[in-house]
């Protein structure tokens, strides 16, 4: 391909970002085998079996073969090592990460040709996580919806109205603060609530331009999201329960000394099986927002089914995909009876036929038929204009390190976004990337 064909840069061993029609990656004959159906393999340490049983019974000419994995890092390291020998490839993968850092290692393949004909199917926030430069290199499967659950006992007891915006968050907690109470949680390992307000913000870190990439720690959007958690940390209005030992950090949030939590569906039903003292207590409210916001808007960087680089049935592969995520008999073959719910149809432009499921019974209490609204707008209303650089695996090491010394009064998140800049800018020419000024 051609080098000024190209509208960004090669990042590690292969960073293929074209904005030609050529794909960088495996070929496809896309025929199904005349001695039968094109059997597709397909990794994920979930349990996937009823999905894959729904599509085999309701299909004749492609057929999926599910290889059970023992975890995320087992997945990984399996597909890494298949790629690279070039034999016994699977042709689609549960997600281990993101997209654009997958490509660049290598990992994946080029089916824009297969996605790009089903873009009405999906929900439009939901495209951007399996593309890279408008280019598809998985199936999208979207995300939860992000609102808040406040503990409104706690809230009320104290006389403290339930925040809107993030400036009337940290106005609570400093209500809160003199009965020995915290508004939020900022685990000292976790900056993805940096991340998210950027996202809610509608900015980003990384950007390309032309044969380059542009890196903005310093935008407008990450300085006011900086300056909302310096004010919570400087306050002392938050606690540092690590996530580390989840039984711990569930016990913590019931014992009524934190009071907001932001959250999706899928973590739910953990609470209402563990909360013993505040099992009722609960209100799911609407994400606060940003002073001024002219927008409702709530994260929603989502991700991909990954169709890894070598795939022979690339075709079949992409079929099987959108069928899991955009159909309902794909979203009904993952209901868990354990917990009465299915996977979050992150990727579904109509979610509501599942969201009574996602309702616990008993945490929300007479607040409960108040969920289903704020789900359901948390979900129309998801942004996404987050791009995930070539480095951003080593990049968000680093921004671990970073946050846990600005949670602790070490730095300041002004700090930290100034030492991830010259962190990332350099990492990026250290390995041959064109950075843009």
């Amino acid at each position: 391909m051609p080098r000024n064909s190209r509208r960004a840069v090669l990042a590690g061993l292969a960073l293929c970002l074209a904005a030609t029609t050529v794909a960088c990656s495996s070929s496809d004959t896309g025929k199904t085998s005349a001695s039968g159906p094109v059997e597709i393999e397909y990794w994920a340490w979930a349990d996937a079996q009823p999905v894959v049983d729904k599509f085999n019974a309701t299909h004749t000419d492609i057929k999926v073969k599910l290889v059970k994995q023992a975890d995320l890092p087992t997945t990984a390291t399996g597909l890494r090592n298949a790629v690279a020998a070039g034999s016994a490839i699977p042709c689609l993968a549960q997600n281990f990460g993101d997209v654009p850092a997958l490509l660049a290692e290598g990992l994946l393949a080029d089916v824009t040709d297969y996605l790009k004909p089903a873009e009405s199917k999906f929900y439009p926030a939901s495209l951007k996580g399996a593309q890279v430069q408008g280019r598809y290199y998985g199936i999208p499967t979207g995300t939860g919806p992000t609102f808040m659950m406040v503990n409104r006992a706690a809230y009320d007891k104290y006389g403290v109205p339930v925040p809107k915006t993030w400036d009337d968050v940290i106005a609570a907690g400093k209500a809160l603060k003199p009965h020995g109470v915290q508004v939020m949680n900022l685990a000292g390992e976790d900056p993805s609530t940096l991340v998210n307000l950027v996202t809610q913000a509608g900015g980003t870190w990384y950007s390309a331009q032309d044969d380059a990439w542009k890196v903005d720690f310093l935008s407008p959007e990450s300085v006011a999201s900086a300056n909302i958690l310096q004010q919570l940390v400087d306050n002392d209005l938050v606690a540092n329960q690590t996530y580390q030992d989840r039984p711990a950090l569930i016990a913590y949030f019931d014992q009524g000394k934190m009071v907001s939590l932001p959250t999706s569906t899928w973590q739910l039903t953990n609470y209402e099986l563990n909360f013993k003292k505040t099992i009722g207590n609960w209100q799911p409210v609407d994400l606060p927002q940003f002073a001024g916001a002219t927008k409702f808007a709530t994260p929603a960087h989502g991700g991909a089914l990954l169709v890894p680089k070598g795939c022979q049935h690339l075709k079949e592969a992409s079929e099987v995909g959108i069928w899991m995520n955009t159909t309902k008999d794909g979203v009904d073959a993952t209901f868990d009876k354990a917990t009465g719910s299915y996977a979050w149809p992150g990727a579904m432009p109509d979610p509501s036929p599942w969201v009574d499921a996602a309702v616990p019974q008993k945490l929300f209490g007479s607040h409960r038929s108040e969920a289903k609204p704020v789900i359901l707008k948390a979900s129309r209303s998801g942004v996404d204009n987050w791009v995930v650089g070539p480095n951003y695996t080593g990049v968000f090491k680093e921004l671990q390190d970073q946050w846990a010394q600005a949670v602790t009064k070490k730095i300041t998140f002004r700090q930290l976004l100034e030492n991830m800049q010259k962190f990332t800018v350099d990492d990026l020419k250290a390995k041959g990337v064109n950075v843009a000024s």
